[in-house]
């Protein structure tokens, strides 16, 4: 098959982009129905797969290392969530059907991390769903879990996610990995009193990469398989 220059493939993301902000625009007038409960109770931060762990991915850079990961992680049978910026992607669309070539699950970080806490319905809208359309058309599998920027969301976030049919996703546990560049603090972060439903998260870091196959040895040694949020929801 012959693959498109890299002209071409810009020139089809930038006219996918502009059919996506009429969809964004189509989103923002459905009316939306007010909670039915609680707003932590919307926001999913583990799952309920009781030998089930799910790696969480949020990338923004760290192209390098993506592939990196998606290396370790089929050497040791293990599907991770990779959480995408909008931006990023559009700029790596070769890296994002990678990522979906090897089985892994997809999901939204907005599109510009910017704070979804401070952003009104219609700007949480319009972040959350070009990010997820044009993951959509790059891959065509569907995009149905948003994990916001720096964990910052509000009612109005959840509420924008859900009239697209998404779910908020947040962690249990936190590798703080963006900060700390320390492979074996990443790893005790990752392992330390880690269960079944846990959602660790990470970010395409050097050190996290060093780190990733003795996390994964951990985790098959007492009995817990790396798999995707989706699956860990149930």
């Amino acid at each position: 098959m012959k693959r498109l220059s890299s002209r071409a493939v810009s020139a089809l993301t930038n006219g996918a982009l502009a059919l996506i902000l009429v969809v964004v625009a189509a989103v923002c007038l459905l009316p939306v129905a007010g909670p039915a409960v609680g707003l932590e109770d919307r926001v999913y931060r583990r799952g309920s797969a009781e030998d089930g762990v799910s790696l969480m991915f949020n990338v923004y850079w760290g192209t390098e290392e993506v592939y990196g990961i998606l290396d370790v992680l089929e050497e040791y049978g293990a599907t991770a969530t990779f959480f995408l910026g909008g931006s990023w992607a559009d700029d790596n669309v070769d890296c994002v059907k990678a990522i979906a070539a090897r089985g892994h699950e997809i999901g939204s970080h907005g599109y510009f991390h910017l704070s979804h806490d401070k952003l009104d319905y219609e700007t949480n809208v319009r972040e959350i769903a070009t990010s997820a359309q044009l993951i959509s058309l790059i891959t065509h599998i569907p995009v149905t879990l948003f994990a916001p920027p720096s964990g910052a969301y509000s009612d109005e976030t959840v509420r924008a996610a859900e009239a697209m049919d998404m779910k908020t996703i947040l962690w249990s546990k936190d590798t703080i990995d963006w900060r700390d560049e320390d492979e074996n603090l990443v790893f005790r972060r990752a392992t330390e009193g880690v269960e079944g439903g846990d959602f660790i998260l990470m970010h395409p870091m050097a050190h996290t990469l060093k780190a990733l196959p003795a996390i994964l040895k951990a985790y098959r040694e007492r009995g817990l398989r790396a798999i995707a949020v989706g699956e860990n929801l149930g």
